[in-house]
């Protein structure tokens, strides 16, 4: 369109910030996220923008951009034909192995999603299932363990699902009575 500065054209920026201010209101919001190769210009214009447009307001507490998911160290893409989708895998993986799959490396780091991995997050699951298959508590008294400290460590779920497999393994706390 033409413009006082020029040819314009729509701009994908000011789209999201129109989108969060209609749905969430002028903020700040929580968490935004998206892939990091979002940074710039798309996050960075995202910013300036609805903090101009709010009079210098915070535009969002926290900003988490995540590694790319690639197959077999090729970023995922339709164009290169190596795209899957969650209904394909569902068609051979149940969901929890999918999820767990995607939690088995830090958020931000690259994801390389591959048949391997989903057998290896398959094998955790059913020795974590066989673990807590063993705990003959009554709901009542099953020991609350805290939330471990990775999760607080910028959502290291690696760390986390590592810390189950720790928890699961450990015949104390599989034999664990009230005090």
């Amino acid at each position: 369109w033409d413009s006082p500065w020029g040819r314009g054209r729509p701009g994908w920026h000011i789209e999201c910030s129109a989108m969060i201010e209609r749905n969430f209101g002028m903020g700040p919001i929580d968490i935004h996220g998206g892939g990091h190769d979002l940074i710039f210009p798309h996050h960075e214009n995202e910013i300036a923008q609805s903090t101009c447009a709010h009079d210098g307001a915070q535009f969002c507490r926290t900003w988490m951009h995540n590694g790319f998911v690639n197959v077999h160290g090729t970023k995922m893409s339709k164009s290169l034909g190596n795209f899957t989708t969650v209904r394909q895998l569902r068609q051979k993986w149940h969901g929890e192995v999918i999820r767990l799959a995607l939690l088995m490396s830090h958020y931000r780091a690259p994801l390389d999603m591959t048949e391997t991995r989903l057998k290896e997050a398959k094998a955790l699951l059913d020795g974590w299932h066989r673990a807590w298959g063993e705990i003959k508590l009554p709901p009542s008294e099953t020991p609350d363990p805290e939330l471990p400290e990775a999760l607080s460590d910028d959502l290291d779920t690696w760390g986390a699902v590592t810390w189950l497999g720790e928890m699961a393994g450990q015949l104390d706390w599989i034999n664990w009575t009230p005090t």
